[in-house]
């Protein structure tokens, strides 16, 4: 049985559906695509640090970013459950600054 409180409960209520949408309006794209050069509508507005129940980490905007739900939904989860950045910028180098080819000297 998933005992996990409803999304309501976790604070995604009414007030929630209304900021993701105007933050969503404001920045429409997917920045992990963004970053591989592509241009990906963004679909949820993402915690780049897990709030954890946390409001003021919850409804700080700074903590907010715009992503597709295929990069919400694959490597944001495996980034936080303890992997690394996948993928590559544009000139081939990894997005994950711990991996040994993005390392300087």
């Amino acid at each position: 049985m998933d005992d996990r409180k409803t999304s309501a409960q976790r604070g995604y209520g009414g007030r929630w559906q209304k900021a993701r949408a105007t933050y969503l309006r404001s920045h429409p794209l997917c920045v992990d695509h963004q970053k591989r050069g592509h241009v990906v509508p963004a679909t949820v507005v993402d915690h780049i640090v897990p709030h954890r129940g946390d409001q003021a980490l919850f409804w700080d905007k700074s903590n907010w970013q715009s992503l597709c739900k295929i990069c919400h939904d694959s490597h944001k989860q495996r980034l936080e459950k303890g992997g690394g950045i996948v993928g590559c910028d544009l000139t081939g180098l990894p997005l994950d600054p711990a991996h040994h080819w993005a390392r300087k000297g």
